[in-house]
Formats: C-alpha cells, structure tokens, sequence
C-alpha cells in the first residue's frame, strides 16, 4: 500500500508540474516576459503555494520543458515546452460565428481562383498578425472538369482545359491537318463526357482508348497529342504559385536582425512549400499540423512555428466526392472528412515559437475549410 501511495502521489505531482508548465506557456505567450511563481500564483488558481510552484518549474527546467534566460529572472518555454503544450491542447477553441461569417464574406468576393488565394493570404495574416502562406493546387492532383479545343491557326489547335480546382491551363497543339469543326466538336464533346472527373493520368489513358465510327486520322493524332498534354499535367507536382502577406506585420513587431534569417528562408520557395506539404500531411488536429523551431529543419525557422493545413480534396478516381455546402449563415462547410481523399494545396501561418497557437490552430483550419468548399462550388459552376 505505500507503493501504491508512493506512485499515486508522484502521479499527482507530474499532474500538477504539467498544469504548471501550461500556465507558464499561456502567460509568456501573453506577456512575452519570463513568468515567475509569484505571478503564477496570482494569476492562477493551483491549489499550492509559491514554494511548491517554484519547484515544480526548477523541476521543469531540470526536465527541459522550460529554461530560465537569468539567473533572477523568471523561466520562459523551451521548444519541448511548447510541444507538450501543442499536443496537450484538449480543444481549439473555434473562431466565431462573426469571424467565420467576414472570412466567407471577404472572400466570396474573390473574381477568381488567383484572387481568392491572395485574398486568403491577407485575411490570415490579419487574424494572427504573421505571415500566412497559401500555396496554389498543383495541377497533378487535379481532376479533368472540361476541355475545349478550337482552332487559332491554319495548322494550331488551342486545348483549353479547366480543373476541378478552377484552374484554367491552355496548350497549343499543333496539326498536320486541321480536322473539321463539326468532327473536332463531335470528339470534344466525347472527351468531355469519357473524361470528365478522371485524373489526368487517367484521362490520358480514356483519351487514347476512345473510338468513334468513321474517325479521321486528324482525329486520332489529335487524340495522341492531347494524352500528352494530359500526362505533362499529371506529371506536374509544383504548386506553380506561393501567395504571402504579413511579411511588414513581423517586421513592424521584431529586430530586423533576428528576422533576416526568416526573410531569406521565406525567398526559397520551394523550400517553404516542401515544408507545408511535409507538416500538413503529418498533421493530427484536425488536419492541422504544427512544427516549431528545429522541427522545421530549415536553418531559417529555428527561431519560428509553422501551422499549416491542406485545403481541397484530391480522390481516387473509383471514390465518391465529397460534399460540401453552404450552412444557414451562407459560409461554406466542409463535411467531407473522406480518409480517402488528400489536400491539393496548402495554406499556413508562420510566427515566433510565442505564438497563440490556440488563435493561429483555428484560423488556419477556418481558412483552410473555406477554400475547399470554395474549390468544390468553383468545380460546379458553370463556365460561362
């Protein structure tokens, strides 16, 4: 029996030590000064006295879950500190029905997809005062939504091809001899209703297996170019465009100095869409993920926190699409959660490992769901 009492009050210790440890991270997150016992205790209702709190936090730093930057200065979080409190978050408070209403109503009046991202960009970055990043949908997850293809010379064609992410791609195609326009509509009309929904990788496949009574050989050399054009975007895995903003907030708030190494990971691209692809699809909050400092592993964010969600949905070609709708505010509703399906792009929030992950988690997510019911309305709408 005194094991057992022995284990039960060292479990409640390490209980308590973990409520402190919490408290310090919400109140240098607040304040972004050290945080003593004093103040934890006043602030807080712990149910011990300062004593026992300023050894619970000597055992914390002795642990590594925070670290005391002077020796009569109180303790501030270590990245381990910040990573317990990240993954201990029990919920992410959701932003409210007024903040979820000016995301829908900014952004809905986007005049396009290009529009829709920027605009994304800058509402983030004014939520969490950081700098938000939102990747465009790489064509190689993208799904065939129309194709047309008309005419632009005596010996070109121009293939117009819409993704189900609203994208628009055009190609040149150039012919031997023009096929006539009745034929080229009548095969056109046949691409769309084989290939409509396919992968391009599959839509390249159908393209090639589709014959007609009485096709032309202009036809059938047609069909081999525009497979080709289909595999090149299937093959396409950049998210051809990065949109930022923020970027004068963090400067406005910190050293120059300290944001330089920042500021040139932030001109290395692909560098940064590698990272929110990476972190994104390791996510388990809610299709959030979170990486601070080190985790990064780019020399540039040792210093800075990435939370970053996929938006958009990529299926399998044999998978049902999800479903998506308007609730009874008019914002968009996400209510796919298909284990199935992947994100096309992503969109993230880069700030100082002090950040209010609880703020940045939410509004990441917020922006991230309105974008892929967004998507999903943009692949029903009609074209004209």
């Amino acid at each position: 029996m005194k094991i057992e009492a022995v284990y039960k009050e060292a479990r409640m210790t390490q209980s308590r030590r973990m409520l402190v440890l919490r408290a310090v991270v919400e109140d240098y997150i607040r304040s972004q000064e050290p945080v003593g016992s004093s103040s934890l205790t006043k602030a807080h209702d712990l149910g011990v006295s300062s004593a026992t709190i300023r050894n619970d936090m000597a055992a914390l730093e002795d642990e590594g879950y925070l670290i005391q930057p002077h020796t009569s200065a109180g303790r501030i979080p270590t990245e381990k500190g910040y990573r317990y409190f990240v993954d201990r978050l029990a919920t992410v408070m959701p932003l409210s029905q007024a903040q979820r209403n000016g995301i829908a109503t900014f952004l809905s009046g986007s005049v396009s997809l290009q529009d829709t991202l920027q605009r994304a960009a800058r509402l983030l970055s004014q939520i969490t005062g950081q700098i938000a990043v939102v990747t465009s949908p790489s064509l190689s997850k993208a799904t065939l939504r129309h194709v047309e293809i008309v005419p632009v010379g005596v010996a070109t064609l121009l293939a117009v091809i819409i993704t189900d992410t609203g994208r628009v791609a055009q190609h040149t195609i150039p012919v031997l001899h023009m096929p006539s326009a009745a034929e080229l509509a009548r095969w056109c009309e046949l691409v769309n209703r084989q290939c409509e929904s396919l992968s391009f990788a599959k839509a390249a496949e159908q393209v090639r297996s589709l014959s007609i009574v009485g096709i032309s050989e202009q036809i059938t050399a047609l069909a081999e170019s525009l497979a080709g054009v289909f595999e090149s975007m299937a093959d396409d895995e950049r998210a051809n465009e990065l949109y930022m903003a923020g970027a004068s907030n963090m400067a406005h708030r910190h050293a120059a100095a300290d944001l330089a190494p920042l500021f040139d990971a932030l001109e290395e691209q692909v560098v940064i869409m590698r990272l929110m692809s990476t972190v994104g699809e390791e996510s388990d909050r809610d299709g959030v993920g979170v990486a601070i400092g080190s985790e990064t592993h780019t020399p540039g964010l040792m210093n800075v926190s990435v939370v970053t969600s996929g938006y958009g949905r990529s299926h399998n070609d044999d998978t049902t699409d999800q479903q998506d709708h308007r609730d009874h505010t008019g914002s968009f509703t996400d209510t796919s959660g298909s284990a199935d399906s992947t994100p096309v792009a992503f969109v993230g929030s880069i700030g100082p490992t002090h950040m209010d992950y609880e703020t940045t988690i939410a509004a990441v997510r917020a922006v991230a769901r309105y974008l892929t019911a967004s998507l999903a309305h943009t692949g029903v709408r009609d074209t004209d």
